[in-house]
């Protein structure tokens, strides 16, 4: 018996990297999963996107655990097409108990050199995607009295990072956003919460996983993290999700930073 038995969890950003991790992480407590990823392209990112094949893994490992799993082509930004999956969700797997917000990208320079163009990705996918996939799912679990949310923030909506402003500034955003939200379903069974990992080691900050870090580049890591390791592996964030998607409904509104003790040095 898992802890998730009968349960159905929609994970954004699931292709790869953490959103892959937590689809496997909950399909192995029992519930069945909906992974959505793989957006159109942007122009402004310097790594590659998720993939068709990479969503099509994600799957395949979830089914490996034993559950059924939905995989969805879905880029957050797209209103409709976020709308279209819940709807897709509950028609196919009858019900929608958890979702996990997890899709997100990253570009870093100055902000006085960021383009209106690299502005608007980063806030259309960070903060549009969860504002999409939060009003989409809502109305669901009002209807069941029962759900679950977790957003991913990061650190970096926990202090100010140089060359990262305007990536921070989403990531803010998504606490004030589930903070507000969790006000508004407590009385209705539903906990919304966010979780803050410090850099984890995924494509996303690491394209090429053969390819050797620069060693400035874990000194730097090094310094910023009083337990002394470079980065979390998805799996760090995915033991935070679980605690925060079996909770009984006691925790909401709650923002569970996995950061490597840098949070111990915030005010």
């Amino acid at each position: 018996m898992g802890s998730l038995d009968g349960k159905v969890a929609l994970i954004t950003g699931a292709a790869r990297g953490q959103g892959r991790s937590h689809a496997v992480a909950l399909a192995s407590e029992g519930a069945d999963i909906v992974v959505c990823d793989v957006p159109r392209r942007m122009s402004t990112l310097t790594y590659p996107l998720a993939t068709r094949q990479d969503l099509e893994l994600t799957a395949k490992l979830v089914e490996q655990a034993g559950r059924r799993c939905l995989a969805v082509r879905l880029d957050v930004r797209d209103a409709a097409a976020v709308d279209s999956a819940v709807e897709q969700t509950v028609r196919e797997l009858g019900r929608l108990d958890i979702v996990v917000a997890n899709a997100g990208v990253v570009s870093t320079g100055p902000l006085a050199e960021l383009t209106d163009e690299g502005w608007d990705e980063l806030v259309s996918t960070n903060l549009g995607g969860v504002f999409h996939i939060l009003r989409a799912a809502i109305p669901v679990m009002r209807r069941q009295k029962f759900g679950r949310i977790v957003v991913t923030s990061s650190m970096g909506g926990r202090m100010g990072i140089p060359n990262l402003a305007a990536y921070n500034a989403t990531k803010w955003g998504t606490i004030g956003m589930a903070k507000s939200l969790a006000l508004e379903v407590a009385k209705e069974g539903i906990t919304v919460n966010v979780i803050c990992p410090t850099t984890v080691q995924t494509p996303m900050v690491q394209p090429d996983p053969d390819a050797e870090v620069p060693d400035d580049f874990i000194k730097q890591m090094l310094r910023a993290n009083p337990v002394p390791q470079p980065w979390l592996q998805p799996e760090d964030v995915s033991r935070g999700v679980l605690y925060l998607v079996t909770d009984p409904g006691v925790i909401t509104g709650s923002v569970l930073e996995v950061g490597l003790g840098s949070s111990a040095r915030m005010h």
